[in-house]
């Protein structure tokens, strides 16, 4: 059995562009930067950036040419593929290894972590002011003012 599947977390290094194949279905390109820091055999801190080139068809790059923006961040999933053609102007073959986006998830549009969707706390404060129950700010989570006893928990 064979695998071909890509993920990767970076931020665009361009604005999505869009087109349209003869069929009239939609296609989304963009470009990603991902980064890997390590530290050499001497202890220096070294990075490297990568650029992946990404393509979404259909309605994901419909979704993906209207709310992604340059800068931001975003998780794609899909295959690797590579495509070849003959360049008009110098008959040379040239080749563009590219991910084909099955899935694309969005990131925070400005600040905070990545995932800022569902489930996520815009503007929190990080946590209760207080201990047991203290007011964590309006809107906040109510903490139970006793202590727990681990012999309370029935496992």
């Amino acid at each position: 059995m064979f695998l071909n599947r890509a993920i990767i977390i970076g931020n665009l290094t361009r604005d999505p562009e869009m087109r349209a194949l003869p069929s009239g279905m939609q296609v989304c390109s963009f470009g990603i930067a991902t980064n890997r820091v390590w530290k050499d055999k001497d202890g220096n801190k070294k990075e490297q950036a990568d650029f992946h080139n990404i393509v979404v068809f259909g309605r994901q790059a419909e979704t993906a040419g209207q709310y992604l923006k340059k800068g931001q961040t975003v998780l794609v999933e899909g295959r690797i593929q590579t495509r070849s053609w003959d360049d008009k102007n110098t008959n040379e073959k040239k080749y563009r290894t590219e991910i084909v986006a099955d899935r694309v998830q969005f990131g925070p549009k400005a600040g905070g972590g990545f995932g800022g969707g569902a489930g996520s706390v815009e503007g929190s404060s990080g946590g209760p002011k207080g201990k047991k129950g203290e007011d964590a700010g309006s809107g906040g989570i109510e903490y139970p003012t006793d202590e727990i006893n681990p012999e309370d928990i029935p496992f």
